[in-house]
Order: C-alpha cells, then structure tokens, then sequence
C-alpha cells in the first residue's frame, strides 16, 4: 500500500467535500464526481463506497447544523431524503465501477454525465414521493421532474468541473510522480 497515495487521494476527497460549505450555486457540489473518484482509485470496493459516503455524512452533518440548523429541531444527524441522495451516491460509485476500469477523459465526462442523471432521477423521485407539493400521480410526477429542470445545468457543471479538477490533478501527480499508485486498502 503506497502512503502516499491514501494521504493524496484522501486530501483531494476531504477538499471537495468540504467545497460544499462554501457559497455555490444550488446543486454545483462535487458529489457525484468524489464517487467516480472513489471508485476509480480505491482498489478495494468497499472503500470505494464507504468513503464517499463518509464523505457526504459528514459534509451533511456541518451543513445542516451549522448552516441550516434554524430550520430544523436540535441536532440533525441526516436530513430527509437521504435515502435518495445517498442511494444516487452508490449507484454512482457502481457506474464508475463499470466505466473507469480504464481512465480515459472521454470516460471521465460520461461518468460524470451519467452521474448527474441519475442523481437528478433518483433525487427527485424522492422529492415526489415525499413532498407535499406534488400529487402521488404521473401528472404530479411530470410536474416535480419540470421543476427540477433549472437546477440540473449546475449539477452537471459541478461533476464535469470536480471530475476535471479530481481525476486532472490525480493524474498528472500520477505522471509527475510515479511512485504514486491506485490505492490497496486491505479489508
């Protein structure tokens, strides 16, 4: 196991996740690109899944009792609906499973397309099946996914951008130092 590598490849997932407390545009967070990531370099599939997730906890733990926390009761430890964004999160680390067994920049932009579908698909079927403000039928569901429309440029922008900065930097550390290696965490 190369050190290195897990303190890089650690670093570059803290950093984005911790991206999401600073001010952006709705929906512009590295998400879907820290799972591509994860499971593009993490040898060991459970690491691949476990880490984005951790991830996403924890940014979600700060985000909503530190910036949100006038909007709910005491302490949030998840929010709701985390079902959905966390199950688009997984779906997303088994895409890159699939398509990153190479890197390649054309791979990197479909998975980072795909994983802006899917999470547009998943999350707001959940705002639907959840939320109020939608009837439990297809014109209710037809309406939610209309309504979400506006918000999907900047996920998408925010995985291509964090897939670019993520996978870019990687590799080019990769070439410039080439002790550098896929990390091997043992089960």
């Amino acid at each position: 196991m190369n050190k290195k590598s897990i303190l890089i490849i650690t670093g570059f997932i803290v950093f984005a996740a911790l991206s999401r407390l600073l001010p952006h545009a709705y929906n512009f967070t590295p998400l879907g690109a820290i799972a591509l990531f994860g499971a593009a370099y993490f040898a060991n599939k459970k690491w691949a899944v476990i880490v984005p997730l951790m991830a996403l906890w924890v940014s979600d733990l700060l985000l909503n009792n530190l910036y949100y926390s006038a909007y709910q009761d005491g302490f949030a430890w998840l929010t709701g609906g985390f079902i959905y964004l966390y199950g688009s999160i997984i779906l997303t680390v088994i895409l890159g499973f699939i398509i990153l067994k190479k890197i390649t920049v054309g791979r990197v932009l479909g998975g980072a397309i795909a994983a802006s579908m899917l999470f547009f698909i998943i999350s707001n079927f959940g705002v639907w099946l959840s939320s109020p403000m939608y009837p439990l039928t297809m014109e209710g569901l037809v309406m939610c996914y209309t309504a979400a429309i506006p918000f999907f440029h900047n996920t998408l922008a925010g995985n291509v951008i964090y897939s670019a900065l993520l996978f870019g930097s990687y590799e080019w550390l990769k070439a410039t130092y080439p002790s550098l290696e896929p990390i091997q965490i043992e089960s």
